[in-house]
Formats: structure tokens, C-alpha cells, sequence
């Protein structure tokens, strides 16, 4: 039986994720992305599902810092739809409420509703941890913004249901594995996540980039960060829509290595039809 590392506890949005994609499956929860990775690194679970954006958050912290550095590969990516429902102690009204625990990315992401309240709030490691919290608590002046299975787990009473300020909301997850397992060149929509740093030279990333623009591969993501204090060049997280065995691909990657001190291929996975819906 595969198991499933991630970040959160049951009843997150995490834990919905590795549940559509692997069902049946072992879970294991962990408190960190950073443990999640390690789980699958040290063989205590097969794979780890980690979200890596929101639409209406951007990018979740830390973890492109974390992904080139485990050694572990990409094989698939899913996008959940966010819901979250607004969660009391049993017989608790939305006028007793003074208090909504979240995670952090779950407050930004219904302010709306915050400030129609005008509650106070409080950060918790995960969103399903909030409602454990509130469970825990017993007091019907604390409420958590919570995934909508985190309420029959923990027995917390819905007090307001999809509260989230996009109905559009969705995070995007990847699924990484100790083997590389690259998609074949089927002639199926295929993304290529990598990684480089580019030659401490002027307009490095302008000529690292540019063969990706003449050989007509689409970008869909970059991202840039620094590793360390100093003036080292930054670092780069990058998505394309192509197989590395397609040529105009090959081409692109020729002449990123030319002008990169490393390039590493993260992984190559099937574009999800999510993405195919969406272009």
C-alpha cells in the first residue's frame, strides 16, 4: 500500500489531496513541508503532496527553496478547488464568535468575511489544526476557518458555509517521489519542472532565457530566490509546457546551460486536465 506524506493534519486541504489521488491510501501527517520531503528521502512514505501555489495567495512559502535541495523528483501535479467553511463548537452562533483561527493563507484568502465580523484572529500552523484548536477549546467565542471535512472530524458545527473571497479559489499540488519516473514522450500535453542558476555574467537570464523565446516553448512559472547572504546570483524555479525530448525543447535547454552554472530537471508529468481545461 502507497503512502502519503504531507504537511498538516486530517481534514486539511492537504490531506484532501493525497486522498483524491491516492485512495485507499497510508497517510502520514506531518508538521512541516520539510518533514513531509524528509519522509519520503528517508523511506518512511512512498510519495509527498505538497501545494506549491494558490491562485488568490501566490506561491506557498519556502517550499521552491526546499524542492531543488531534497533530491526528490516531481511526477504529478493536482489542482484542488478551496473551500472553507467557518467552524464553532457544537450550539455556538455567529454572535458569540471574537476569535477565528486559521492558518495564515486561509485568512488571506476570506477577508471578506473577517472583516464583516470584525474579529480578532490567530495564526495556526494548518487549517485543520485550527479546528482541532476550537475543538480542544470548548468556548463558543473561538471559531476556525477550516476546510469543510475538518468539522465532522473534529465535531464542530458549521456556522457559515464557502466563505472563501474567490468561489474560483484553487491550489495547485505537486507529487514528488525518490524516483525520477519521467513521463514518456506520448505526444500528450507534458510539463517540465527545472532548476538553474545562472553565470554571474551581465544579462545572464535575459540570454539563459532567450532560447526558450526563439524555439517557441511556453514559460508558465519562474520563480526567483537567494540562497544564502552575499551577492551570488539568484536561483530559479521554472515550469514549461513540453517533454525535454521534444526539440524545440532540447534546443531551449541547450543554451540554459550555456548560460547556467546548473541546470536540474525536477521532474517531467502529465499535464493535468485541469491546466488543459484552463488554456
Amino acid at each position: 500500500m502507497t503512502t502519503v506524506a504531507y504537511q498538516g493534519e486530517p481534514g486539511s486541504n492537504s490531506a484532501t489531496a493525497a486522498q483524491a489521488l491516492y485512495p485507499g491510501a497510508g497517510e502520514l501527517p506531518c508538521t512541516g513541508f520539510e518533514q513531509a520531503l524528509d519522509a519520503v528521502t528517508l523511506g518512511n512514505a512512498d510519495v509527498a503532496v505538497i501545494p506549491v501555489d494558490n491562485s488568490a495567495a501566490g506561491r506557498v512559502a519556502d517550499v521552491h527553496h526546499l524542492l531543488p535541495e531534497s533530491g526528490l523528483f516531481i511526477v504529478a501535479e493536482y489542482f484542488l478547488a478551496i473551500r472553507f467553511d467557518l467552524m464553532g463548537v457544537p450550539g455556538a452562533t455567529l454572535d458569540q464568535v471574537e476569535c477565528v483561527r486559521s492558518h495564515v493563507h486561509a485568512l488571506g484568502q476570506c477577508r471578506k468575511l473577517l472583516r464583516e465580523g470584525g474579529w480578532r484572529t490567530l495564526v495556526s500552523d494548518d487549517t485543520a489544526g485550527s479546528a482541532r484548536e476550537v475543538a480542544e477549546l470548548g468556548d463558543p467565542r473561538h471559531a476556525a476557518l477550516a476546510p469543510p471535512a475538518a468539522a465532522g472530524l473534529y465535531g464542530l458545527d458549521v456556522l457559515r458555509a464557502e466563505v472563501e473571497d474567490d468561489p474560483d479559489n484553487t491550489t495547485r499540488f505537486v507529487v514528488l517521489s525518490r524516483d525520477a519516473g519521467l513521463a514518456p514522450p506520448t505526444g500528450e500535453p507534458t510539463m517540465t519542472s527545472l532548476f538553474f542558476c545562472v553565470r554571474n555574467i551581465p544579462s545572464a537570464l535575459y540570454k539563459a532565457l532567450g532560447g526558450f523565446a526563439s524555439s517557441g516553448v511556453n514559460l508558465t512559472k519562474i520563480e526567483s530566490y537567494q540562497m544564502g547572504a552575499g551577492l551570488s546570483p539568484s536561483r530559479f524555479y521554472v515550469e514549461i509546457e513540453g517533454h525535454p525530448d521534444d526539440q524545440a525543447v532540447a534546443l531551449a535547454l541547450h543554451e540554459l546551460r550555456f548560460f547556467s552554472t546548473e541546470v536540474r530537471i525536477l521532474g517531467v508529468y502529465p499535464a493535468s486536465a485541469h491546466r488543459r481545461r484552463d488554456s
